[in-house]
């Protein structure tokens, strides 16, 4: 059975590989299918929109029943869906939280004496055991790191000291994206 699985994820290629891969893996030792294929989808601006996963199911609905499962489990973004059968199964349990970062109207000592690594370090370290930066993506006026985790309302309380107050943060924007 030939599936897609339509991720509402905003990850970077190299971000959606290591999901292939692990689905892969997963799909070995169950002697379940294997992952064929997939492809990232930008908006006009550049900006990943969401990814697709392509899938063939040894098994079609003991191995569908599996599968949705197991996608709950792993953890995807809320409204992702498997599709190449009707109706489409929903499935996703993670909320998605942007952040997006100016990179052209701060003055030029932020950019030069802030590191978004360590900017990254502390996001994640705020989230411990709710959330996590899953991909990002660098265009020409604006960085986008993208968290996933159990509930936007609380990523964005847990992590509201740092960006009021860490100099990259000014006029940055929050979003909610899953």
């Amino acid at each position: 059975m030939n599936l897609t699985l339509h991720l509402n994820a905003r990850f970077q290629p190299e971000h959606r590989f290591e999901l292939e891969d692990a689905l892969q893996v997963i799909f070995d030792n169950n002697n379940a299918g294997e992952v064929t294929g997939g492809g990232t989808l930008l908006n006009e601006d550049g900006e990943i929109e969401s990814c697709d996963i392509e899938i063939y199911l040894y098994e079609s609905q003991k191995d569908l029943e599996w599968l949705e499962g197991l996608l709950n489990k792993l953890g995807i973004p809320k409204r992702s869906e498997i599709q190449g059968i009707e109706p489409p199964i929903s499935v996703g349990t993670l909320e998605g939280l942007a952040i997006y970062l100016n990179g052209t109207d701060l003055p030029k000592e932020v950019y030069s004496s802030c590191d978004i690594n360590y900017l990254i370090d502390q996001l994640n370290q705020a989230l411990h055991s709710i959330g996590s930066m899953y991909s990002y993506r660098e265009l020409e006026k604006y960085t986008a790191l993208y968290f996933y985790g159990t509930s936007f309302s609380i990523m964005k309380e847990r992590i509201e000291t740092i960006v009021s107050t860490y100099p990259l943060c000014q006029k940055c924007r929050i979003e909610q994206i899953a």
